[in-house]
């Protein structure tokens, strides 16, 4: 693969491909990293997916200076942004620019699948810092907390933390 980002170059990823990681509660599910910067010659965003399974959510928090584009494909649910609640099912898209703090909550009945893209990139060493790592076809493990220290994985990528009552 060429790394020289002033030459052609292309990915093709398929579903299962990807370095895979477990989520902590209240997550649950995983995430595969699609595109990061060891992975392509760019520099300037992370992609992804995420499975949120029925129930779950990514707790409140903003980035104080990432964008994060996200794409429901599959399942249904609501997003929080600023106190402000919206509805969201296959299909819908949503931007969370920076220091707009969000919630992602599955309220259907099957898996929520989101496509993301984050920029400027970094959301890559957050799944890595609080997952455990996944196998595609591995069973969803018993759920689990996050690490300790999370707060400092929190302020070196600058995230807005959430409120002292989020769960």
């Amino acid at each position: 693969m060429a790394k020289d980002p002033n030459e052609p170059w292309w990915a093709v990823i398929g579903p299962d491909e990807g370095e895979s990681w477990w989520q902590p509660m209240p997550s649950s599910g995983y995430v595969t990293l699609k595109l990061t910067p060891e992975t392509m010659p760019y520099d300037g965003f992370t992609s992804g997916i995420q499975v949120l399974p029925p129930g779950h959510r990514v707790r409140e928090h903003g980035h104080r200076v990432n964008h994060e584009l996200v794409f429901i494909y599959e399942g249904s649910g609501r997003v929080e942004i600023e106190g402000n609640n919206y509805s969201v099912e296959k299909g819908a898209t949503v931007l969370f620019g920076r220091y707009a703090c969000h919630v992602i909550e599955n309220t259907g009945d099957v898996d929520m699948k989101m496509f993301w893209v984050f920029m400027p990139p970094g959301l890559e060493h957050w799944f890595r810092g609080i997952g455990k790592p996944r196998e595609a076809g591995d069973p969803m493990p018993d759920p689990f907390p996050r690490p300790d220290g999370v707060e400092n994985i929190m302020e070196m990528l600058r995230f807005v933390p959430p409120p002292p009552d989020a769960k």
